[in-house]
């Protein structure tokens, strides 16, 4: 009978673990060993929750009845659509009456009990019984097995079968692949395998908590203390600096000319960093401009402007968000192993004898302030000591070099670390380089990878006083241009025509290489440095577009950071934990009028103002210590006077509503209970309610259940009450209530204390959440668009992955430094595996048609078909004047 009752439903379930565990294994295959491990413990997980949400389903549909059957089961009747009359007219009122008649041959004839309990006189004092359904009194107790514990039964079954198969199969799951079965798996690889961007405001991030610790550290202890940059130089084995190898790269400056890429800020979420990637690996790009179709191809070099992943320098950041993200556009040698470290460099590939011979792309990084976190040891180990970004061909040695390019352009990548400066050495090693290498007529490119004039513009200071010194008094108007990323957005500004000496013609900043958008309308109103005046010639996104973003922090500030809800929820707590409870409420619903309520309400809210400053100690502390955050929180640029008047007003606006949204939650709780709905009948009345119906629906002729409180010392029912009772918080909160309001907070035990203030935090928790994160983001877009404070808080709560760039150069055989910058306005959220890429042959990457491994799902939305030209300019080389200062010439 079993089998003829449950067998469908068992087959159907059956079908469902098999889809679950092969769905499961085929996605954890693509991944490791351990991931299907991990995967099938999450399955064994799930089969519990299965269990209990298809009983209570059955429980709510068709109960617990036992059905008595005079006659064996007629299987003429048993079809599964024999409720459905065939003479019956099918009318729509026929059909929904049908549909009452499958519901009861569901629950009477498929679900059947699987027979009485003399039928298994072995298992009768151990199965629950069905509730019998009689005209009036039934006169005996139920004999018929509940057809509750005959789906209970059968899914305990399947799930024991279902452990036994997955931990007998675990030793397939778990055991070493071979080479060629790892590369049939990775084929079947089906998308990659990103990391999202970096929530900036989370409450639970271990990252960012460890962000903050490096950070202390690395202020504390780095900066005027120990310096990276020094060890280096004390390790150098080369006397003097203009002839240093480790520093000085001259392998293209004897070719016709050369193309050569920058991008900086990458290692954040990877679809923004492949994106990006994919592009600077393509062969070429095609792009239509004015009409015409413009080939770019791809640069010979390069140059990345630092902060290489977020939001910490660490093993897990630098190889998921930096190392997968380039792999996946340029794939290494198939001779390259992962765990390879570089101690002699440049380790060239086999076939090459020097490294001018190598005709790949190659790769030079400056590390930026986020590289700094650690003391540079990350960057050393996986840049210094690396030879393979992806494709990408990596000889450096040290974090900052100078890099000789055809036809008199030169590079100098400068290490600033945390002092926004350069140290002595590399003082010494450029200036040096500049009086023995750097010709009268060349031209000079600075990459750093803060940009301090914009910088130093808008928080109104002065910093890289030794780069000022070596910009205007050695290269003496040969610095023609100045390139840096960590904002993240793209400017140029280029100089103004004028008397005055021009020591740098133009700036750019683009930091879009995959981090979170920074806006660009705070810095329209930048207009000098060294003394020269500039004007805006290029901004991604706009001036308009950015202070419409900003407008997200008031819609999807909670959406794009749920996880700030862990701070933001406890920080209200703490502003009202004294003030629980509020007695008494009733007089505020005694007026007539609804004017004179909210006065009242509001009044309320004053009085609770005034207590907690008089009064309370845990949320006078709390408010005191949020308004030294909110004051602190306040950039520097901004005076004392208005920090302070900011601050109070940030933290007014929290108080209000951390006061207003306590007094609603006590009044809607006195209101409850005043209506009789809750503190009705102690603290256990889900538990008596409980009991009530398991009395009356679920009968226990044989006593089972007295068996189990004996074997279990009284555990059995006691877990259910206290359990019962954690899950009936409100009516736990409105009992506590009504003893402290009749007795005090004295007559609290300190564990009842406990359990009432907990009670209290997670409907209050609830409650304030949406409207902390409400108010925070309206600061935000206050600060940002209004005073123009905050652009880095304010932008990284969004979470940007759109607006991407990168700058291709070209150098021509005129000596013309022609410069495109390349942008994707919105970045592709979903790939799949590349037809083309997948028959490419053997061959290095960098020779290949299609070396990149994914493309977006759209054809329409893969970046390479996106990408569109934001900025073009020219810089003419051409010879100096006499006073040694060049005005030079641009073309937009």
């Amino acid at each position: 009978m079993l089998q003829t009752h449950i067998l469908p439903f068992c087959s159907f379930f059956n079908q469902l673990v098999h889809v679950k565990y092969n769905s499961l294994g085929r996605t954890s295959i693509q991944k490791s060993g351990e991931d299907l491990i991990l995967l099938a413990e999450w399955g064994l997980i799930s089969s519990p929750v299965v269990l209990s949400i298809a009983c209570c389903v059955f429980y709510s549909h068709c109960g617990n009845l036992a059905v008595l059957r005079e006659k064996t089961f007629d299987r003429r009747n048993s079809g599964w659509f024999s409720w459905w009359n065939k003479e019956e007219p099918h009318t729509w009122l026929a059909k929904l009456v049908g549909m009452t008649k499958l519901k009861d041959q569901v629950c009477k004839s498929w679900f059947a009990p699987v027979g009485s309990a003399s039928d298994y006189p072995f298992l009768s004092k151990w199965v629950i019984y069905g509730e019998l359904t009689c005209n009036g009194s039934c006169t005996e107790s139920s004999n018929e097995i509940s057809p509750l514990y005959s789906l209970w039964a059968t899914f305990i079954g399947l799930y024991i079968a279902n452990y036994v198969v997955e931990r007998s199969s675990g030793w397939a799951l778990s055991r070493p692949l071979s080479l060629k079965e790892f590369e049939k798996l990775k084929k079947k690889q089906t998308k990659p395998e990103f990391l999202d961007m970096v929530p900036w405001y989370s409450g639970t991030s271990a990252d960012l908590f460890k962000t903050m610790f490096d950070l202390l550290v690395s202020v504390t202890l780095f900066v005027g203390r120990f310096d990276m940059r020094m060890m280096q130089a004390a390790m150098s084995r080369v006397e003097e600096g203009a002839k240093q190898e480790d520093l000085l790269y001259d392998q293209f400056s004897e070719k016709d000319g050369l193309w050569f890429d920058f991008m900086a800020d990458t290692g954040d979420g990877g679809n923004s960093s492949y994106s990006v990637a994919r592009l600077l690996a393509q062969p070429s790009l095609r792009l239509q401009v004015n009409g015409s179709m413009l080939t770019l191809p791809r640069g010979d070099m390069l140059l990345i402007g630092g902060d290489l992943a977020y939001p910490n320098p660490s093993s897990f950041t630098y190889e998921k968000r930096l190392f997968r993200p380039f792999e996946y556009a340029l794939q290494p040698p198939m001779w390259y192993k992962e765990e390879h470290i570089a101690v002699s460099k440049p380790e060239l590939p086999p076939e090459v004898d020097e490294l001018r011979q190598y005709d790949g792309p190659q790769c030079f990084v400056i590390p930026g302030n986020h590289d700094w976190f650690d003391g540079l040891q990350t960057y050393m180990r996986y840049i210094c000591h690396k030879s393979w970004l992806g494709g990408w061909f990596m000889p450096q040695k040290k974090s900052y070099f100078a890099l000789q390019f055809p036809i008199g352009w030169w590079v100098f990548g400068l290490d600033l670390a945390l002092h926004c400066d350069i140290d002595i050495y590399q003082f010494k090693f450029f200036s040096e380089l500049v009086r023995d290498k750097v010709g009268e007529n060349d031209s000079v490119i600075i990459m750093t990878h803060e940009p301090n004039w914009l910088l130093d513009w808008y928080f109104n200071q002065k910093t890289g006083k030794n780069i000022t010194y070596l910009i205007r008094d050695h290269l003496k108007g040969r610095c023609r241009l100045r390139i840096a990323g960590d904002v993240h957005h793209y400017m140029r500004h280029s100089y103004v025509p004028s008397n005055k000496p021009v020591y740098v013609q133009h700036l750019l900043v683009n930091g879009c290489g995959g981090a979170f958008l920074h806006p660009t309308h705070v810095f329209k109103n930048f207009n000098e440095i060294y003394g020269t005046s500039y004007e805006t010639k290029a901004s991604y996104p706009t001036f308009e577009d950015s202070s419409r973003i900003a407008l997200g922090n008031i819609l999807k500030f909670r959406k794009k950071n749920w996880q700030f809800d862990v701070i933001g929820g406890m920080i209200y707590f703490m502003l009202v934990f004294s003030m629980f409870p509020r007695c008494h409420l009733d007089h505020i619903l005694k007026d007539d009028t609804f004017s004179g309520r909210l006065g009242t309400f509001f009044g309320t809210v004053w009085d609770a103002f005034m207590y907690m400053l008089g009064c309370s100690y845990v949320s006078a502390a709390g408010a005191i210590l949020l308004l030294t955050i909110a004051i602190v929180f306040v950039p520097s640029k901004v005076s004392w006077k208005k920090r302070l008047l900011i601050g109070i007003l940030h933290v007014s606006a929290h108080l209000a509503a951390a006061l207003i949204l306590m007094l609603l939650m006590e009044l809607a709780v006195e209101t409850c209970i005043r209506h009789n709905l809750l503190a009705t009948s102690g603290y256990h009345t889900l538990y008596q309610w409980y009991r009530s119906v398991e009395s009356e629906h679920f009968p226990d002729p044989t006593g089972l259940r007295a068996r189990i409180e004996q074997w279990t010392f009284g555990l059995y029912p006691a877990c259910i009450k206290y359990l019962m009772s954690g899950f009936d918080v409100p009516e736990v909160m409105a009992v506590t209530r009504n003893n402290i309001c009749k007795k005090g907070m004295d007559s609290l035990s300190r564990g009842g204390a406990v359990i009432y203030y907990a009670s209290v935090f997670l409907y209050f928790w609830v409650l304030s959440t949406p409207v902390v994160s409400l108010i925070l983001g309206s600061y935000l877009y206050i600060s940002i668009n209004w005073l123009h404070i905050h652009f880095d808080e304010a932008f990284s709560s969004l979470r940007i992955a759109n607006y991407k760039a990168f700058t291709r150069f070209h150098i021509n055989s005129k000596g013309d430094l022609e410069v495109f910058t390349l942008a994707v306005d919105k970045v592709p959220k979903e790939w799949k595996l590349d037809p083309n890429w997948d028959g490419e042959s053997k061959e290095p990457s960098y020779l290949q048609r299609f070396p990149s491994k994914w493309r977006a799902k759209g054809l329409h939305q893969d970046p390479v078909n996106t990408v569109r030209i934001i900025d073009h300019f020219v810089i003419e080389q051409k010879e100096k004047s006499d006073s040694g200062l060049s005005n030079g010439s641009f073309n937009q």
